[in-house]
This record gives C-alpha cells, structure tokens and sequence, in this order.
C-alpha cells in the first residue's frame, strides 16, 4: 500500500520537478540576464531595511552601482546586523512581509557559532535547488524510479537546538526541511524528521542504518562522504547487534537516544524483520563482514562531496559499496546552494544562477584591500576564483572564502568546481601551503604505496628548522617501513606541487615531514570535539587536512614515542 501511495502521489511532484530543472537549464543561456533581475529584485525588496538605507539601496540602478555602494563582507562585518534580527529586529536586514523562520548554525572561525538567516524566501530557494538536483540526478538513474521512487537515506540535524531571545529557533536546515516534507513523500525516506533530534552520532548511524538495512536501497545523501563510511563502518562492527534487532524489532538500549525519540521510534521498528534478519546473517556466514554492496544490492548511486579534499574517503567506496556511480550534491553551505551538478563523477555543477545573484574574486586580487569583481558570465575557463553570493537570507557581497575554479560553461552559466576554504593555508616560512595541495600529495602517495587512509591531518611545528606532522591512525600503518615510504613519497609530491615549499625544504628553511601515528578511533574524537566546540551538524561537518593551528598537535595522543621522518 505504501508503494502504491508513493507512486501515485509521486506523479504530480516529478512531472513539476522536471519542469523546474527544465527551465533553470534554460535560463543559462541568459544568465547575465537572469543574474541582474535577480540581483535588482533583491534590492527592491529590502531597500527600506537598514541595511538597505545604511548602503543607499534606493540609488542602485546596476549591479556597477552595488559594487560601489555595498563592500565586500564577512560574517563577522554582518553580524552586527543579524544580531539584530536574533534580537527580533527583522528590519535590520529585511524589507516588511519578511518572515524569518530560523538561524542556520554553522561553524564559524571562533568559539562562537555563526547563525545564519533562513528566512521563507531563502528556503524556498533551498529546496528548490535540491529538487532540481534530485530529479536531474534521478533521471540519469532511471532505475531509483522504476517503481515509484525507491527508498533514500539522508540524515538530518535538529532544527531546534535553541532559540534567539525573540524565539526564533537555531539548528540545521536539514532538519527543517525534513520537518516540512510532504507526509506522504516522507514515507520514501528511511529516517523520520524526529529522528534529527538523536544528539549522539555513532546512536543516530545506528538508527540510519536500522531503519535502512532492510529495505531495497534507492541512493544515500549526505554532504560528507566520511558520514556514508561512518554508517557502513559501523553496521560491519555492530553486525551482531543489528541482526538480533531486526529479527527482535528492536534498538539496543546501549544507543543514546533521547527519551521521546525511542518511543517513537519504538512504534516504527517493532515489526519483527526475520527473514532480513536470516538475509544478512548469511551474508556474515558467507564474507565473514556486513556490507552495503551485500545488503543493498540495488543501489542506484551515491550522493554527497566529490570535490576539493573529499577523494581521500571516495577511495574507499568500493571497499563498501563495490562499483556504484557517484553524484556530487553541489556547493552547499549553510548561507546557501552555489552550484547544480547534473553529471556523476565530477564535482562540477552548474552555478545556481536562479537563486543567488554571485560575483567572483580572481585569485591573485584575494589580498587586495578592494578587489574588482567579475559576474557569472564573466568568468575564464581555468582560473580560479573567490566566490561571494548575495542570498535572500540577508547576505550582500558575502565573503564565504570558498576557492573554486571555472571548468566550462553551460550556456552562458559557469560550470564550477569547489577547490578548498582560502582560510586553509599553512605559511611557517613562506611556502602557502594549500589544503588541496595537502589532499592531491596524500592522495597520490597512497595510490603509489597501495595504502587506504582512514583519514590524516597535516599539523605544523615550530623548531630548528620548522616542520610539518602527517597524522595517521596506528591501524592504517603498521609497519615502519610503510610510515618511512609515505613520509618520502608526501614529501616528493609536495615539492612538486609547491614550488615554495621545494625552495624553502631545499635552503633547510623547513624540516621534512613527520609521520605521527595517533590511536585508532582519534579521528572519531576529533570531530566530536571540533563539533562541540564550533556548533556545527553532523552532516556539514567537513575533516580538515590541513590546519596553520601551532597548538593543534598538541591536542591528540600520539602512539609512538618518537616521529618518523626521512631525517630519522
């Protein structure tokens, strides 16, 4: 009945889906066009906001005129301003008839969380773009669609962590969107809206992975490809316990999970799956592990991050998930969509022209006190660009510091991809190292050596000279002679890719890399702590490669007594 339920109430959705996508592929043919109307209906709307009369929205006529009379912003210049709308004041961002619906809350570069607006025209722009990307996306795989719409697991966070002093909620908007899903849509999707409230990751995996396991997997979606392994992981190492409470229909008391969320979710999972049950225990008989490719035979595609530092966990799909197709979800944050992929195995997408007017930042002008700006459809195939988005949640000429470069052109919209956050770069000498150089030297080190990273982190060191620390879990490198050669082989890469780096290795103004084994399970602990510390979701939360932070070493256990490095 379900079934049926979807596939029928399911039409309408798809075929209005399709025109969207439909006519914002369209629209790249003029997105110069479509970009200035957008830009110009945004200021009109909110010209009498303060922001608005603080920067003369009333005298701007072109997007030249914007330029002149708006700067260039970060969060912490707008937050001013949105404290403000916390406090209640929605004029200080927003023209009458707007209505603020929550705070997105990302990490920010303090102790304190950003909170970005959402307001109800932003969200519509939200959601839109993700219907856009999904039926582009569900198309390509016509087979998620064959009856119906096969099932989705997508994970969420709460959208109502806390509240503004005008009680205004603050969370994730992944949870408000789960939260405002058509019922009858919803059933395609393995976890309920509640279940954003489970707090403790590895419990809220769990649940995913219960309330997925035995059901004929469509795609999964998540931003981070880290959270797919973390879930695939964890259903091999709880085998045993998924099993019996399948067969049982029931969660283990040893998950975490808030008192209202078991009970309801007791009334979803009490059906007793003992033929899924005996399914997945052959499975185990047979391979001796409990994996996705077993379990979900039929998996369409995967759906998350391709770009910028996500290839170190990609090479670890097929391990999972055997030979599946790969669809990047785009450039999102929690200020907005920036890009529309409509093609797998690329982290390209095509810039989402119809719901934030953007201008971009060439590179060599990112340390200018006033940088010139180009538009869309200005952009040169090749280079790379700052990119700022001016968004219907009350952000003008917003300093994201999201590196990307321009790979091609669909119609007059650039095709773009994401390379890293500008803020990830490390300089003890001179030598700006990037994150994305970090990532394609590790990267390519483990392809010479065969080796599969869980994950690593760079972390620098003063000393005489200073140096760099290449932090790996014990697990990943067992014997030292494997350490010895991935300390080689980074190195050689890095020089390759940096030619300041070579310079100041070559002069002794910079010691070679240390290879630092840290306890099997740290990188666990280390998000934990980086999401308790910044505010951030699960689901956002990106594992950084690299970090100028001095202190950081500081902050794991290390394993071994001494470091690895091609001086030892």
């Amino acid at each position: 009945m379900f079934h049926l339920i979807r596939k029928y109430a399911g039409m309408p959705l798809l075929n209005r889906s399709r025109g969207l996508a439909r006519q914002f592929l369209s629209q790249t043919s003029c997105a110069d066009e479509v970009q200035r109307d957008l830009l110009m209906s945004r200021i009109a709307r909110h010209a009498d906001s303060q922001f608005g009369r603080d920067h003369h929205f009333h005298e701007i006529r072109t997007p030249a005129d914007f330029r002149r009379r708006v700067p260039i912003r970060g969060y912490d210049a707008m937050e001013p301003y949105i404290d403000r709308v916390r406090q209640g004041d929605l004029g200080a961002l927003f023209g009458s008839g707007t209505k603020v619906l929550m705070f997105a809350m990302t990490s920010g570069t303090t102790n304190r969380p950003k909170t970005i607006p959402v307001t109800q025209e932003s969200l519509a722009d939200y959601r839109e773009g993700w219907t856009i990307w999904g039926i582009l996306a569900f198309d390509a795989h016509p087979r998620i669609l064959s009856r119906g719409l096969l099932p989705i697991l997508q994970i969420a966070s709460d959208w109502r962590e806390s509240v503004t002093p005008s009680g205004i909620p603050c969370g994730a908007i992944t949870g408000l969107t789960a939260h405002m899903q058509n019922p009858l849509i919803r059933l395609t999707y393995c976890m309920p809206a509640i279940a954003s409230r489970i707090k403790d990751i590895e419990s809220k995996y769990y649940v995913a992975l219960r309330l997925s396991v035995f059901r004929n997997l469509g795609t999964t979606i998540a931003a981070n490809p880290s959270t797919i392994l973390a879930i695939a992981r964890l259903g091999d190492r709880e085998k045993a316990t998924l099993i019996r409470d399948l067969a049982d229909g029931t969660i283990d008391p040893k998950w975490d999970l808030p008192v209202e969320v078991r009970e309801a979710l007791r009334r979803k999972v009490g059906r007793k799956h003992k033929q899924a049950a005996r399914r997945l225990e052959a499975i185990v008989n047979q391979t001796g592990r409990l994996l996705p490719k077993d379990y979900w035979p039929d998996l369409c595609f995967l759906a998350n991050w391709t770009g910028g530092t996500m290839g170190a966990y990609l090479r670890n799909y097929p391990e999972y998930f055997g030979d599946r197709p790969v669809r990047d979800v785009g450039l999102i944050a929690s200020e907005g969509r920036m890009t529309i992929p409509i093609e797998d195995g690329t982290p390209a997408g095509v810039l989402d022209i119809r719901h934030h007017y953007f201008e971009f930042i060439p590179e060599d002008q990112a340390n200018h006190e006033a940088p010139e700006t180009v538009e869309a459809h200005e952009l040169i195939e090749g280079q790379r660009y700052f990119i700022l988005p001016t968004t219907a949640g009350g952000l003008y000429r917003y300093q994201i510091h999201d590196l990307i470069r321009c790979v091609g052109f669909h119609g007059k919209a650039p095709v773009i991809e994401f390379l890293n956050k500008g803020a990830h770069f490390s300089s003890l000498t001179g030598e700006k190292l990037s994150e994305f150089q970090v990532v394609a030297a590790v990267g390519a080190a483990q392809r010479t050596l065969n080796l599969r990273l869980s994950s690593f982190l760079l972390l620098p060191s003063w000393g005489d000279p200073p140096h760099y620390n290449l932090l790996v879990e014990e697990s990943d490198l067992v014997d030292r002679n494997t350490v010895e050669k991935l300390a080689a082989e980074v190195e050689a890469e890095l020089q390759r890719l940096n030619l300041e780096y070579e310079n100041k290795r070559s002069t002794l103004r910079l010691g070679p890399i240390r290879i630092r084994r840290i306890p099997a399970g740290s990188w666990s602990d280390f998000q934990k702590r980086r999401l308790a510390r910044s505010g951030g979701t699960v689901e956002q939360y990106k594992q950084p490669h690299l970090m100028p932070d001095l202190g950081a070493l500081e902050t794991f256990r290390l394993s071994d007594a001494a470091s690895t490095s091609l001086a030892d």
